[in-house]
């Protein structure tokens, strides 16, 4: 205790703090600053924000002094955790001592010497000094399951027929703590003896993990070597771009992997494309010069220019565009412009990922004149991405006034895009919404003649969901050529919390060159293109290998009299969402344990169909989800334990079909967005147990059915549905 004013760094069972003092009469209070202590347990946290846990704590100390002794001394500490996307999942730790004065007596007389140690030894030389910092907690388990135990158990709820039921999520996170506890040779036995169908699932699980154990079992486990393994290979990299909390030697496995011998063209692509998010991540986190960071840096930066080969290429923009480096906006300007389209797609959409601070003039102008073709022409798509990039980055009142002069001179359905795209950035507020209002009070660029273009294409935002703790949004871009065969489809979800965004998903299906398929000519730029259909998908702002429907004029042909109408898997499996993990040294020495894990199993699929019989195009994009998040925080002394338990879990769909009937022109577009009806469910869980076996459990359970629907589009749309059903009957 310090009788004065003022700020001071004090060491105690807590860790090292800074403390403040404030000293009023008779009263002193001491508030120890929890977030400057540092202590020797390390725990870890999911990078993203929105996923994360939010955290409040205090300590204050007030002390009552009666003719210069301690009269008493009161403390309360709290810590308060949070889960920051739904607040209502939260655990509170509430610590409290006091002393009070009983009585005084006389003591030992003074012992006099030249410093403390002599002066201990001469009391009596056995006395040691002992450090105030508490111990690593050693977690002790009487009569736990082993892994393989654990894992027999939990089997069934990992099958693929599963995966969209909380089960599997939960199964998951509970198999997850227990493979964190485990040796490398005990997780190999895992690995080794699960079924086909369920081993994917187990590679998720094991690489969530971040173990050392756990990494050392995956690399024994897989053979890159093998191109028949990249289901589980891929299972492995995409577990590693979602990995909560990385470290250096994941990202120094998939370097070494990167350098060896890989069976699959797929994988080592994938391979590159996780590295540039592990770079994202651990420069995040301050470890942007560590060793393998500077190497895979280096690697990824150099990368396009390194080679011809246009899938390499693809390949480094795609890592560089989940790195985010700013060292690498200059590679994406200058590919911007390249004479390949899906160069020029890969780095403006990259280019929108980034703030809109480092976008320097001369990426501005780089971006203009791709959009407004001022050196050549380009594919509409290209334009397109080009216009989302100015949109996105505080653009000027000239930038947008040259953008509204456009619509008019587009290609025909470019206009109607274009048109689409502004009117949704007034009616949906974004950003840009008040320069783009201020360009339209003039009326050259703002009139009749420019802002009634017809067609089908279109841009629309909207609310998924909205709530004090998370507001999620989705937009949904659809681009047609002139003949009425789709051009791009983009369908974004954003999460935002505390002033924090996430991507959470994005698929994105690209066709080109079907024109001739149904005797149409090709827009302007668009003639010599080869016929190419594929998806893209961003998940979790972790951009994932594109999936190719097909190639050539030949693969088109072939897939089209063989085409089932079943979707293709763009990706499947366990991804471990929110992980937080802490020790909190309470004054009192006791140490509370808290761990927030939640599991997502995921499956989107994708799929597009194309009937030359019937004139219709359809494409669709399925997603299935399964979420359980649960929090533990846990007090145990070798006497007694205590804890508590939240936790809430969901099973939900989301469809996204489009279907164009190009039989007669203008020709007919109908999307629709439905989410079905799904269940939400919370616990809330309290147990105490003390060594003698008396146990007091008590649980609590709120259930609750969240009605399904159909997003609303835009209006025209709403017609438009209406025709093409009305027709197909």
């Amino acid at each position: 205790m310090q009788r004065t004013t003022g700020k001071v760094i004090e060491n105690d069972v807590s860790g090292r703090c800074t403390v403040e003092y404030k000293a009023v009469k008779r009263q002193v209070t001491r508030t120890k600053v929890l977030d400057t202590c540092k202590t020797a347990e390390t725990g870890f946290t999911t990078h993203s924000q929105v996923l994360g846990i939010g955290r409040k704590s205090s300590s204050v100390t007030t002390f009552t002094l009666e003719d210069g002794f301690i009269h008493s001394a009161v403390a309360e500490e709290t810590h308060s955790l949070a889960i920051n996307s739904h607040r209502s999942a939260a655990a509170k730790v509430v610590s409290r001592q006091t002393l009070t004065l009983v009585g005084t007596e006389a003591g030992p007389l003074e012992a006099a010497g030249t410093d403390v140690a002599e002066v201990v030894k001469s009391i009596d030389a056995k006395l040691a000094a002992v450090g105030i910092i508490a111990d690593k907690i050693k977690s002790k388990c009487k009569g736990c399951p082993t892994l393989f135990e654990h894992w027999q158990s939990e089997q069934k709820q990992l099958e693929p027929a599963s995966l969209s039921k909380a089960t599997a999520p939960r199964s998951f996170l509970a198999l997850l703590q227990s493979i964190r506890k485990a040796s490398k040779d005990e997780i190999l036995k895992v690995l080794q003896s699960a079924s086909k169908t369920s081993l994917p699932q187990v590679v998720d699980a094991v690489t969530s993990a971040q173990t050392t154990a756990s990494l050392d079992a995956m690399i024994q486990f897989l053979n890159f070597t093998d191109a028949k393994g990249l289901v589980l290979q891929e299972r492995f990299l995409y577990a590693c771009g979602f990995a909560s909390h990385p470290n250096e030697r994941m990202l120094q496995v998939l370097l070494d992997i990167s350098k060896g011998k890989i069976g699959s063209a797929d994988i080592k692509e994938s391979t590159v494309i996780i590295m540039g998010a592990l770079v994202h991540k651990l420069c995040q986190k301050g470890g942007c010069n560590l060793p393998a960071v500077v190497e895979v840096k280096k690697l990824i930066l150099d990368g396009p220019d390194s080679t011809t080969v246009e899938s390499e290429v693809q390949m480094y923009l795609l890592a560089l565009k989940n790195s985010l480096l700013p060292e690498a906006i200059p590679i994406f300007t200058k590919y911007a412009e390249s004479e390949v389209g899906a160069y020029c797609t890969i780095a403006l959409t990259a280019l929108q990922r980034y703030d809109f601070t480092l976008m320097t003039n001369e990426v501005k102008h780089t971006v203009n004149r791709v959009y407004h073709q001022n050196h050549r022409v380009y594919e509409k798509n290209v334009r397109a991405a080009a216009a989302d990039v100015i949109l996105s980055s505080n653009p000027s009142y000239m930038e947008v006034k040259n953008l509204l002069l456009s619509i008019g001179n587009l290609p025909h359905e470019m206009n109607k895009y274009m048109l689409s795209k502004i009117q949704d950035i007034l009616r949906f507020q974004l950003p840009a919404s008040n320069v783009v209002r201020h360009a339209m009070k003039d009326a050259i660029s703002h009139n009749y003649d420019r802002f009634a273009k017809v067609g089908s294409s279109s841009a629309y935002s909207g609310f998924m969901a909205k709530s004090a703790d998370v507001t999620s949004t989705y937009s949904l871009d659809i681009l047609y050529s002139g003949s009425g065969i789709l051009r791009r489809s983009n369908m974004n979800i954003y999460g935002a919390s505390n002033g924090a965004l996430l991507h959470g998903l994005q698929v994105a299906i690209e066709a080109q060159g079907l024109e001739s398929m149904i005797g149409a000519t090709a827009d302007e730029g668009e003639g010599d293109l080869e016929s190419f259909a594929g998806m893209s998908a961003l998940l979790f702002d972790v951009q994932l290998r594109p999936v190719t429907f097909f190639k050539g004029y030949s693969d088109l042909m072939s897939k089209m009299f063989s085409m089932s109408g079943d979707p293709m898997n763009v990706v499947k499996g366990l991804i471990l969402l929110t992980d937080h993990s802490e020790v909190i040294q309470l004054q009192s020495g006791l140490k509370a344990s808290a761990e927030f894990q939640g599991g997502l199993a995921i499956d989107i699929s994708g799929g597009m169909e194309v009937s030359l019989w019937y004139r219709e195009s359809k494409t669709s994009v399925n997603n299935r989800g399964a979420l359980v998040v649960t929090g533990n925080v846990t007090v145990d002394m070798d006497f007694m334990r205590v804890g508590v338990e939240v936790s809430y879990e969901t099973e939900a769909s989301l469809d996204f079909i489009t279907t164009v009937q190009f039989s007669e022109y203008p020709f007919l577009v109908c999307m629709q967005m439905d989410k079905t009806t799904f269940p939400f469910s919370e616990s809330l869980s309290k147990y105490e147990s003390i060594s003698s076996g008396k146990s007091v459990v008590s649980h609590k359970r709120k259930k609750q059915l969240v009605p399904g629907s159909e997003f609303p589009l835009h209006q025209e749309n709403s017609n438009m549905c209406k025709k093409v059903f009305d027709s197909s009957w």
